[in-house]
């Protein structure tokens, strides 16, 4: 059964940075309405700790949930836009698993890109999302916390690798968050 994108591209006033990753997982594991909604998906919290030296900042523990207000008040002051690299796929085994993923219909990157001028950099979390970015612009794929050069409409972008903020890819929270603070500071000078 192919599965459409449940939520709209979320591109904010002044987007600097877009974060794709490949794809939600089933809605049933949703905790919140936005990106990254499974409550043991680490990207909240890896955010926590970059921009604020706390990885519970965006957890309400009790609730097992993300405070989706703040998330958003971060990521619309930071200029960060976030979606994904496929829009309509089929989930082989019926998990969330990358692995598991077969794209019926890639994002329109180009289209997607457009919307935002002011953009210097993207962000891929996982092997899936950078092998259709890479694909798509003809480029090579960073290694895992590096970044590549290319160019969409007379500009110099950077694309960027992290880690997966999946539970399932071996790497401690504070580990990750070390690779995406150091992205972060290219773009926002003020991050330490």
């Amino acid at each position: 059964m192919v599965e459409r994108h449940p939520l709209e591209p979320f591109v904010p006033e002044g987007a600097r940075l877009l974060m794709l990753g490949s794809f939600p997982p089933a809605q049933h594991r949703w905790c919140m309405d936005f990106f990254y909604p499974n409550f043991t998906n680490d990207m909240w919290r890896i955010m926590g700790l970059c921009f604020f030296g706390d990885k519970n900042r965006f957890v309400d523990e009790q609730a097992r949930t993300f405070r989706l207000d703040d998330i958003l008040t971060l990521l619309r002051t930071r200029g960060i836009a976030i979606y994904d690299t496929a829009t309509a796929v089929v989930r082989t085994q019926g998990t969330a698993s990358d692995k598991d993923l077969q794209v019926v219909e890639p994002t329109p990157l180009d289209a997607l890109l457009a919307r935002m001028p002011q953009l210097e950099a993207v962000v891929t979390t996982g092997e899936k999302a950078t092998g259709l970015f890479t694909a798509h612009f003809g480029i090579p794929a960073p290694k895992v916390g590096t970044w590549v050069p290319f160019t969409f409409e007379g500009r110099e972008l950077r694309l960027y690798r992290m880690p997966s903020s999946s539970r399932a890819y071996p790497m401690r929270v504070e580990r990750k968050a070390d690779y995406y603070r150091a992205m972060l500071c290219d773009i926002y000078h003020d991050i330490h």
